[in-house]
């Protein structure tokens, strides 16, 4: 069963090395990693790639002719997928050694789409440390699934609890190809296409394993896009239009809680309302303005 590794990549050189080794180096080594290159300017990285290619015929570098953007080079991802499981890294993020063998592990069961593994969080220089929101995510996944090993979740419970606060480490989620080609990434959406298309899959009866062996290290980087993103209102902007798309959604299906938590959004007004300080330290008015928007806005 081996495991198509996609790497959508555009960025850091020194960490998506980092990647890259954390991806070759591990114990189970039955997996297929494609980089595809989003054309990052730098000379330094042919003869780094060609050298990756010609020493493991387990690794394929793709180079776009034309940058897509992050969700486009999602979706270019998709369309190269080979294998029955896949998951799509981070080009900052690590994977521990035993992550391969503990995606497999999970992917036995054969009624399982999507696998969240088990997560430490990084900061831009390595160091594992668990800022607020992650420990706000800790708890919204344990009121959800509990503390057992490898539970399975589906339906109305998994969704309302994602709405009500996304809890997943996206780069970290192991997915099966057939799910993720059926449903794809949401063109029009750049910071919650995730989100997305975990919801898509969940709505369509996919069913996700939440393992609790830690194997995947989540680069948090400080000031990230989707920080910017945060502070200048945009991101919030997105996600508003993407719950009110799930208020319809789930009341087609029935689901009644779900919807009302996509209604309330209650974590992303709270987010909202804690980058407020940053952004009066930054004097981003407009943002300022879109943020309290968001967090009162009925």
């Amino acid at each position: 069963m081996t495991i198509d590794v996609m790497l959508p990549y555009y960025g850091d050189v020194a960490m998506m090395k980092l990647a890259v080794d954390s991806i070759l180096t591990q114990e189970d080594r039955d997996f297929r990693l494609t980089i595809v290159d989003d054309g990052y300017p730098d000379d330094s990285l042919p003869a780094y790639f060609a050298g990756l290619t010609e020493s493991d015929d387990r690794v394929r570098y793709l180079r776009n002719e034309q940058n897509l953007g992050a969700n486009g080079n999602y979706r270019k991802c998709l369309g190269l997928l080979e294998h029955e499981y896949a998951v799509i890294m981070g080009a900052d993020d690590v994977m521990l050694p035993n992550y391969i063998a503990t995606i497999r592990r999970a992917f036995k069961n054969a009624e399982v789409d999507i696998v969240q593994p088990g997560v430490e969080v990084i900061d831009e220089n390595g160091v594992v440390y668990n800022p607020l929101g992650d420990k706000v995510k800790a708890y919204l996944r344990n009121r959800t699934v509990g503390v057992s090993a490898d539970a399975v979740v589906s339906g109305e419970p998994i969704a309302k609890s994602l709405i009500t606060g996304d809890w997943l480490y996206f780069p970290s989620v192991a997915w099966r190809s057939e799910a993720l080609k059926k449903h794809s990434f949401r063109e029009q959406y750049d910071v919650v296409q995730d989100l997305a298309l975990a919801m898509d899959i969940i709505m369509d009866g996919g069913k996700m394993m939440v393992a609790d062996t830690v194997c995947f290290q989540y680069r948090r980087h400080r000031e990230s896009d989707s920080s910017v993103r945060a502070l200048d209102g945009r991101r919030f902007a997105e996600e508003r239009a993407f719950f009110d798309e799930c208020v319809r959604d789930f009341r087609k299906l029935g689901w009644n809680d779900a919807a009302g938590a996509a209604k309330a959004h209650l974590s992303s007004r709270l987010h909202a309302l804690t980058l407020a300080p940053k952004v009066v330290q930054k004097r981003m008015w407009p943002g300022l303005q879109k943020l309290v928007a968001h967090a009162f806005k009925p």
